[in-house]
């Protein structure tokens, strides 16, 4: 056994919990959700704009 103790002013995970995610809550907060790629084709992402 050691004498050490460790001390830290951050308190622990379980002490102050995450907030829960609540699915409706961060659709207001950023959107519906997007697709990563779109499944254009080459025209379409030739004339895109940029």
């Amino acid at each position: 056994m050691s004498a050490y103790t460790f001390r830290s002013s951050r308190p622990d995970h379980w002490v102050s919990p995450r907030p829960t995610r609540d699915p409706a809550r961060l659709r207001a907060i950023h959107g519906p959700l997007q697709p990563l790629e779109t499944n254009d084709g080459w025209l379409a992402r030739l004339l895109a704009h940029r």
